[in-house]
């Protein structure tokens, strides 16, 4: 596929040359991207919103309407006069307790219902708590389960001559034990442009790679992009991608051999960076044995040309 070299840059006064960058390749970046405009989902989207919550937010969504509900039960329950036996008439704490030990299938037996009323209470109450057993099981369930890579990418990429031309590198390597088969890694030059009818928009150019798969990723793995003609970034220099507000989206898929199922990972770096004319310290090396291992404790490690 033909590349065409990015254009101008968007002006810094346009609505996209901002001064501050954007990244919108990798969670937590510089300045998340603002949306207006869209509706609400409120509840409608209520599953996704709590498997994408962290653990802490998820956690305390289930404690707090675990509390919510017991506390309305409690209040139910203190309506009329003598609905729960040995228990304190109109005394907030005896209902509630009583209420957590009906939802959760307890009983201890030194409470129990008197009432009809109270009886249809408990009788919904255990409805509800059988239900919200099954859910919060099931999204705890789908949370711990969901296949996750653990893939590390250097903090820099580098661009030096390789082999007689230019190259943009950068480093990934797996942080388990296994193998990820049929890796598949994708590099995007996003970048901010001027049309010819002086239109702003952010343009997207993939970038061709000397080595796009990995049958067995286990280890570590250098990507590398050669800056030829066809390139997107032949002829940019590091003030031409900080003015278009540049960034290299990296997005990595393959299959985990342990749970047989797709990963994946992604990864951006931005204009800042992209070290130029730095190479990446060696990893490789040989023991004593003639053994050979790999040192990651350099993985990040660049080096002046």
């Amino acid at each position: 596929m033909v590349h065409r070299r990015p254009q101008s840059a968007v002006p810094q006064g346009s609505p996209l040359g901002i001064s501050h960058p954007i990244r919108m390749g990798q969670p937590g970046g510089h300045r998340p991207l603002v949306r207006r405009g869209i509706p609400s989902q409120g509840l409608r989207d209520l599953y996704h919103l709590l498997l994408t919550l962290s653990w802490p937010g998820f956690l305390g969504v289930l404690a707090g309407g675990y509390i919510l509900a017991n506390v309305g039960f409690a209040l139910l329950y203190l309506i009329g006069t003598n609905n729960i036996a040995n228990a304190r008439s109109g005394h907030f704490g005896d209902a509630f307790f009583f209420s957590v030990q009906t939802m959760a299938s307890i009983g201890y037996g030194a409470m129990y219902p008197l009432s009809l009323y109270a009886n249809v209470l408990v009788t919904l109450e255990a409805m509800l708590g059988v239900a919200g057993t099954a859910v919060a099981t099931g999204l705890v369930f789908s949370r711990i389960s969901r296949p996750t890579a653990r893939v590390m990418f250097s903090r820099v990429a580098v661009v030096h001559v390789y082999e007689g031309c230019p190259t943009l590198m950068f480093r990934v390597a797996n942080q388990r034990f296994n193998q990820i088969v049929e890796a598949q890694i994708r590099v995007t030059l996003a970048y901010n442009q001027v049309s010819a009818e002086g239109e702003w928009m952010r343009r997207l150019y993939d970038l061709r790679l000397v080595r796009s798969t990995s049958p067995i990723f286990a280890v570590t793995w250098t990507v590398m992009h050669r800056i030829e003609r066809d390139s997107p970034l032949y002829r940019l220099t590091l003030q031409d991608l900080e003015a278009g507000q540049a960034e290299l989206i990296i997005t990595l898929t393959g299959i985990d051999d342990t749970f047989s199922q797709t990963i994946h990972a992604r990864h951006s770096y931005l204009a800042d960076e992209i070290h130029w004319g730095q190479r990446f310290a060696d990893i490789l090396h040989l023991d004593s044995h003639g053994n050979r291992y790999v040192d990651y404790s350099h993985f990040h490690t660049t080096l002046p040309i």
